[in-house]
């Protein structure tokens, strides 16, 4: 999210809006293109969310499972990002170790989208903030109360308090924080806030938005049990929510443990817009794939230049020039 300024993000939103509304407008604007799908982790909402929406704008996706390519285990990251490059126009990656996205993008010649690391999950987020736009929501006053681990999903939310004027509240245990130095940085350029605190219910006091993810995420499987007791209290229920703002809007990413980070009758309840974020999941990666392959948004001139969004392409002003391989490479 740091390659996205406030003018871009608005711009993304808008886009995204724009294809909710107007899904016929858009339905060729990716012909002949296609998008390759990295998996080292298995995924509903963010494969069949980016599938479709290529298929929806008349492109194509290439799913890879993490036995087709076993990255950075059969073949370097750098070979495979040279290799995709050369036969498709985008690649998604959704991975555990955040140095492989990085990897991904420095070596590919063609943008390269974020899907979700262990440090990050932008497009996420990004849907998130779209969806509480569309709730009427003012992005520049809301306060945002995550309660629970402070994972890539939190790492994301305080990412948004540079873009936005929110506060954004990460109730955690301690030694389960979000990454400091993000923290740092949203403390020292805004202009949002960001507060790191124990209880989710200082955190919850008079919130706009209450947010949770689950406890221990896909890797941390062999931690769970130690995890347990530890968040047993960093959950939402009726009465955490009763301390936030009336109408407050609830939030999870998916999937969901009912019973442990949020009860069933709030996830099932009125204020509950889990389902309608899913969906936007799809709305939003539409919007920046065709900020990517298009290079136009809602309001721009035609071929307008474009930096990196929610992700990141080979450079800022875009893919670098395709070229031949060293010598070295031919014929793999």
């Amino acid at each position: 999210m740091k390659d996205l300024s406030p003018d871009e993000l608005k711009l993304v939103l808008d886009t995204a809006l724009s294809m909710k509304k107007n899904p016929a407008e858009y339905r060729h604007k990716f012909a002949g293109k296609t998008l390759a799908m990295i998996f080292q982790k298995p995924s509903l909402r963010t494969r069949v969310s980016f599938e479709a929406g290529m298929t929806q704008m008349g492109g194509h996706a290439i799913y890879l499972a993490p036995t087709d390519i076993s990255i950075g285990q059969r073949e370097t990251t750098e070979d495979i990002a040279l290799v995709l490059s050369r036969f498709v126009d985008i690649i998604m990656a959704r991975t555990f170790g955040h140095d492989i996205v990085i990897d991904l993008a420095k070596y590919a010649t063609v943008p390269v989208i974020n899907g979700l690391s262990d440090h990050e999950h932008p497009c996420q987020i990004l849907a998130d903030l779209f969806t509480l736009r569309e709730k009427g929501v003012d992005l520049d006053r809301a306060v945002v109360a995550y309660i629970g681990d402070g994972n890539n999903v939190a790492n994301s939310w305080i990412e948004s308090a540079r873009l936005f004027g929110l506060e954004v509240r990460i109730a955690c245990p301690e030694g389960y924080d979000p990454d400091p130095k993000l923290v740092a940085q949203v403390q020292k350029s805004g202009p949002g806030r960001v507060r790191v605190l124990r209880s989710p219910a200082e955190a919850a006091q008079e919130a706009d938005v209450l947010y949770t993810d689950v406890w221990a995420s896909m890797g941390q499987e062999a931690e769970r049990e130690k995890r347990l007791p530890v968040f047993r209290t960093y959950q939402i229920n009726r009465s955490i929510l009763r301390m936030a703002k009336p109408g407050a809007w609830v939030m999870h990413c998916l999937p969901a443990h009912r019973g442990e980070e949020i009860t069933e009758d709030v996830f099932e309840g009125p204020q509950s817009i889990v389902f309608p974020q899913a969906e936007n999941r799809m709305h939003l990666q539409k919007a920046i794939l065709h900020d990517l392959l298009v290079g136009r948004g809602v309001g721009t001139k035609k071929g307008a230049a474009r930096r990196r969004t929610g992700a990141r392409p080979a450079r800022k002003s875009g893919a670098r020039p395709r070229r031949a391989p060293p010598r070295s490479r031919r014929g793999r």
